[in-house]
């Protein structure tokens, strides 16, 4: 089965990369893998306490997939998987997608703010060309109504 990877974070345009993703999902027949990166930074702390913010980390991002996934299974039929992982976003997203065999397309949210689409994007468009699959970039400012119709 062709999954769409969409990443969660906490950016306003992820909502849309989500809303993308399941639909196209759902009229494909394809499937969703959610993956969510915990950079390295927030544990530059003693063992412990680095210990306790990863644990916190790991529970945020779980209660933040539940209302997506949510959302996907009781509107798109749609049964997400989520994946964890640490690191640095863009090495650790491209390791996913080369990890993975059935990831067949990479979604993305763009920023409608003038500082730019988002990093991610940003980074990725620039190596997009040695990517094994494509991206699909979704702006942030589309309706719900203008994701249906595209999908």
């Amino acid at each position: 089965m062709r999954k769409f990877l969409v990443v969660l974070d906490d950016s306003r345009e992820c909502l849309n990369a989500m809303r993308f993703a399941a639909m196209r999902a759902a009229n494909t027949g394809g499937g969703v893998e959610i993956l969510s990166i915990i950079a390295p930074e927030e544990f530059n702390h003693w063992i412990g306490v680095g210990d306790i913010m990863r644990a916190e980390a790991r529970e945020r991002i779980e209660a933040h997939f539940e209302v997506f996934a949510k959302w996907m299974r009781d509107r798109q039929g749609i049964d997400p998987h989520l994946v964890i992982r640490e690191g640095e976003p863009v090495p650790e997203l491209i390791s996913q997608i080369r990890e993975d065999p059935e990831i067949g397309v990479l979604v993305l949210g763009a920023a409608t703010d003038k500082k730019g689409p988002g990093p991610l994007v940003t980074q990725l468009c620039k190596s997009a060309g040695t990517l094994p699959i494509p991206i699909t970039i979704v702006p942030g400012g589309l309706s719900k109504e203008q994701l249906e119709s595209i999908t």
